[in-house]
């Protein structure tokens, strides 16, 4: 294994001392807790978003943190959930009494232990909301969860909903967005090649040099199908596929659409994902209203992509567009 690391049982806390070094005037670190915040945390006037999960997934969580997006964001060690104490210190750094909005993916780990804090903080007085997301249309059940897993749509609901909160909107009415982005989002997955955990060494799962997974999760759960190498047109059309069949969109319907590397995927293929996507949905007649590429929400350094698919409407344009600043992700107005 060779990796820019020293300690790997360090790797997390290191990691979030040089983003915060990275962006001082965007993001601080909670004294003695693996939890960054707004600088200017908490904010008043408005709704607050607070996510997290095991990290591995960078720049998901903390990269989205900021103007228009994200709140706060808990770490987890890799591929492992934060605790409920650190879930519980998120909120209450972010509570600057308009109510908080966790936004939770679908995992056994994250769902337990934010409810676990979200209990603590209610009994507080700190009025706290939940949405979870599970946009992946691979699986119903996998290792780490009861249902869908949640993956890269997860980004789409920082963006809305961080927009609707930005606008001065009420917690119910910010959920309601969050919910609304859930409903209409689908992703799939696949893997060229396993990840690398800092503490395993070697790959997680095994996948021959002539083999793919169609499906996978991002901490690498096995996905729907195990084939041989297939061509970048071949994997789009299998993914999008699966994608369209289970949103199930009308012609004339606008989306907004997301290829998502992995970690260890080029930009260029990424483009050439793209491109057949964008053929697809032509073919479909479903109309993109907006395409984003790139690393949204990896596995360490797996090589491989994710697409996204998400039907828009007026509302959910408006806020998708919207601005937002933060470290991974902005858009300027």
């Amino acid at each position: 294994m060779k990796k820019l690391i020293n300690d790997p049982d360090d790797v997390v806390d290191e990691m979030l001392d040089g983003m915060t070094a990275a962006y001082p005037d965007r993001l601080r670190r909670l004294p003695d807790t693996q939890v960054v915040v707004r600088n200017d945390a908490p904010v008043a006037g408005k709704v607050a978003l607070v996510t997290g999960g095991g990290s591995g997934h960078e720049p998901t969580h903390a990269g989205y943190i900021g103007d228009g997006m994200l709140d706060g964001a808990a770490a987890g060690d890799v591929f492992s959930s934060p605790t409920a104490d650190e879930f519980e210190e998120l909120i209450e750094a972010c509570d600057a009494g308009d109510g908080i909005l966790a936004i939770i993916k679908n995992y056994e780990g994250d769902v337990m232990n934010f409810e676990t804090a979200i209990e603590l903080a209610e009994m507080e007085g700190v009025e706290v909301e939940s949405v979870v997301v599970d946009d992946d249309v691979a699986v119903e059940d996998s290792l780490y969860t009861s249902g869908r897993r949640g993956v890269c749509g997860t980004i789409l609901v920082h963006k809305a909903a961080g927009a609707k909160a930005a606008q001065g909107a009420d917690l119910s009415e910010v959920k309601r967005v969050a919910e609304k982005v859930v409903d209409n989002v689908g992703t799939m997955g696949t893997a060229l090649t396993s990840c690398v955990t800092p503490e395993k060494g070697e790959p997680t799962f095994d996948l021959g040099d002539d083999e793919i997974e169609l499906g996978i999760g991002i901490h690498g759960e096995p996905g729907t199908e195990r084939t041989e190498m297939m061509s970048a047109d071949e994997i789009t059309d299998a993914l999008t596929e699966a994608i369209l069949d289970d949103l199930d969109l009308g012609a004339g319907q606008e989306v907004l659409t997301v290829v998502n590397g992995m970690g260890g995927t080029p930009q260029m293929e990424l483009f050439v994902v793209n491109r057949r996507l964008q053929e697809l949905l032509g073919e479909r007649e479903v109309e993109t209203w907006d395409s984003w590429v790139g690393d949204y929400m990896t596995s360490l350094d797996m090589a491989g992509a994710s697409i996204t698919v998400c039907a828009v409407d007026d509302e959910l344009k408006e806020l998708l567009g919207a601005p937002a600043d933060t470290p991974a992700l902005s858009r300027i107005q």
